[in-house]
């Protein structure tokens, strides 16, 4: 006779052993999965998160056409031939390493710059659109067609934009999409406060609008202002601090253009000096912008 209960024991410790198992693998497969499968969704989400940075501050520095990856490309093809420049010229290794990355910059640079003074350009133009969509708006003039206006009496530097803002209403008609595509134009914060007060006042109305446009351009005149009277007071020190940043390389390039000075820079000793000079340069270059940068109105409008 064989005993049942026995049976019917084994089968149920063994089935409970099985499960734990199961459970047991399951838990330490979604422990570890984090780690191994959304780590590529994160890093595309990055990945795109740059790009769309790096698109903001083309389009910042007026270069919106100028597509993100084509920028990188040259970005890496000037480095390319400012190292070779400095190697043929000088024949110092080091030099050359350091040559690349101040030539891979200098288009960051040249965006920068243009960024700015397209942002110290744009403080005093915002003030004339606002005026000017006051007196189409106190004319009679609908929202749409106040904003169309700007492409023909507003100021020349913003005309191209709401030209081709004109050129989509025409051809949609839907405002609130036109809008979109001129914040993403202009790129600047002043402006997507401008359009934001206009789309509100379209969709919810309000017989203030020319009261808060009032508001607005003065406030922007008083900020331009008080901005260009601090810029003014720091550029000195911004300048004396890239020269400081600067002199001492043209010192080592005129110094490495003897043969003897060459080849103690192609040294193990001297490769150390370059490179621990090229990283404190970037250092301190770094932290004089940050030091000397003005607090910068983000865009909160997107």
């Amino acid at each position: 006779m064989i005993d049942t209960g026995l049976i019917d024991t084994g089968m149920i410790d063994t089935g409970m052993v099985a499960a734990v198992g199961l459970l047991l693998g399951a838990g330490l497969l979604l422990a570890v999965s984090p780690f191994l499968w959304p780590r590529i969704a994160v890093q595309a989400g990055t990945r795109q998160r740059r790009t769309n940075i790096l698109r903001i501050q083309l389009a910042q520095a007026g270069l919106s056409s100028v597509n993100p990856s084509a920028f990188l490309a040259v970005c890496a093809l000037v480095g390319i031939v400012a190292a070779a420049l400095a190697q043929a010229l000088i024949g110092v290794a080091a030099l050359a390493v350091a040559a690349a990355v101040v030539g891979a910059c200098l288009p960051w640079l040249l965006v920068r710059w243009r960024r700015i003074v397209r942002r110290r350009e744009s403080r005093t133009v915002w003030p004339d659109v606002v005026d000017h969509l006051v007196s189409a708006v106190r004319s009679g003039l609908a929202l749409p067609d106040s904003v169309s206006a700007l492409a023909h009496v507003g100021p020349a530097a913003t005309r191209a934009s709401f030209a081709e803002f004109e050129r989509d209403y025409r051809a949609t008609g839907n405002f609130s999409n036109c809008v979109n595509r001129l914040k993403d134009a202009l790129a600047d914060p002043v402006a997507d406060r401008i359009l934001e007060t206009l789309r509100m006042a379209r969709e919810v109305g309000g017989s203030e609008l020319t009261t808060v446009l009032r508001g607005l351009a003065a406030n922007l005149r008083e900020e331009t202002a008080i901005r260009a009277e601090v810029e003014a007071r720091q550029s000195w020190v911004v300048n004396a601090a890239r020269l400081g940043v600067a002199a001492p390389w043209i010192v080592l390039v005129l110094l490495a253009s003897r043969p003897e000075a060459a080849l103690a820079y192609n040294t193990p000793t001297g490769t150390a000096v370059i490179v621990c000079g090229l990283a404190l340069s970037i250092v301190a270059y770094q932290l004089m912008i940050a030091l000397g940068r003005l607090p910068e109105e983000k865009r909160w409008f997107r």
